[in-house]
C-alpha cells in the first residue's frame, strides 16, 4: 500500500506540473485578443472662400482702382461708405464693396444726387455677348503681362460700347490708362476703354451696344491705340472670348 501511495503521489504531482504548464497556452484556434481600433477624428471643414464684401486700403490705392478691381462703381463705393470726398481714403481704411443690407443704415455724410435708373442690360448677370469696340488691327493680345487687347488705329477713330451698360467712370484719374471709360454691363462684367483722345459720355450715362463713346487717341500711350479690357467680377479675362470672330 505504501508503494502504491508513493507512486500515486508522484503521478498527482506530475499531473499538476503538466496542467500548470498548459494553463499558460492559448487554446488552439482561438483568436488573439487585439486592442479596439482607434477611429480617425474627422476634420472640421474650414471656410476658405475669399471675403469680397470689404477691402482694406493699401498704399497707392485710389477709389477708381478699387472700383475697377472689384467690378464696382467708384461712385457707389463712395456712397456706401459715406465718403464726401472720394479722393480722401487712407491706408488701413476698410471699405464696403457691397450695398448695405436691408434695414442697415450706412454712414451718411452727403446724400447722393438722384439719377434715373439705366435700362436693363440686354444680357443676364452671368453672360456678356459683345461686339468689337474698334475695327483696327489687334497689336497685342491678352497675356500674362497684358490685361486686355491693344487695338491699333488713327486718332479720332470711333470707340464703341461693346454691349449695353452704364458708365461708372469717365476721366483720367487712373495712372497709365489716360482718358478712360469704364462700363458696367451687369453684376458680373465691366469693360474698359483706355488712351482715348476724347470722351463722349459721362458717369451714370446709359449706353447702348455699338454706341460711340469715345475717339481713339494716345493719352498715356506710346502710340494711337485703344486698350480694351473685359473684367469678370473684377478679374481680367480674355476679351476675345466675348467677341465675334474677327
Amino acid at each position: 500500500m505504501q508503494g502504491l501511495s508513493y507512486r500515486g503521489l508522484v503521478l498527482v504531482l506530475a499531473a499538476a506540473v503538466l496542467l500548470s504548464a498548459c494553463a499558460g497556452l492559448a487554446p488552439q484556434g482561438a483568436e488573439p485578443t487585439l486592442p479596439p481600433p482607434t477611429l480617425p477624428v474627422p476634420e472640421v471643414p474650414t471656410d476658405t472662400s475669399p471675403k469680397s464684401d470689404t477691402y482694406t486700403v493699401k498704399a497707392g490705392d485710389t477709389l477708381i482702382r478699387i472700383g475697377l478691381d472689384s467690378g464696382q462703381s467708384p461712385t457707389d463705393i463712395a456712397r456706401w461708405n459715406g465718403l464726401s470726398d472720394p479722393g480722401k481714403i487712407v491706408v488701413g481704411q476698410v471699405l464696403r464693396l457691397v450695398p448695405p443690407a436691408p434695414g442697415e443704415t450706412p454712414p451718411v455724410v452727403k446724400p447722393p444726387t438722384p439719377t434715373p435708373a439705366p435700362p436693363n442690360p440686354a444680357v443676364d448677370d452671368e453672360d456678356l455677348a459683345g461686339i468689337w469696340p474698334s475695327q483696327g488691327p489687334v497689336l497685342v493680345g491678352f497675356n500674362s503681362s497684358n490685361k486686355g487687347l491693344e487695338i491699333g488705329g488713327t486718332a479720332g477713330d470711333a470707340v464703341l460700347a461693346t454691349a449695353d451698360g452704364k458708365v461708372v467712370y469717365a476721366g483720367a484719374g487712373l495712372r497709365g490708362y489716360g482718358n478712360l471709360i469704364i462700363l458696367k454691363h451687369n453684376k458680373t462684367y465691366v469693360s474698359v476703354y483706355a488712351h482715348n483722345q476724347t470722351l463722349l459720355v459721362k458717369e451714370d450715362d446709359a449706353v447702348k451696344r455699338g454706341q460711340k463713346i469715345a475717339e481713339m487717341g494716345n493719352t498715356e500711350a506710346d502710340r494711337v491705340k485703344l486698350h480694351f479690357e473685359v473684367r469678370k467680377l473684377g478679374t481680367s479675362v480674355d476679351p476675345t472670348k466675348y467677341l465675334p470672330t474677327k
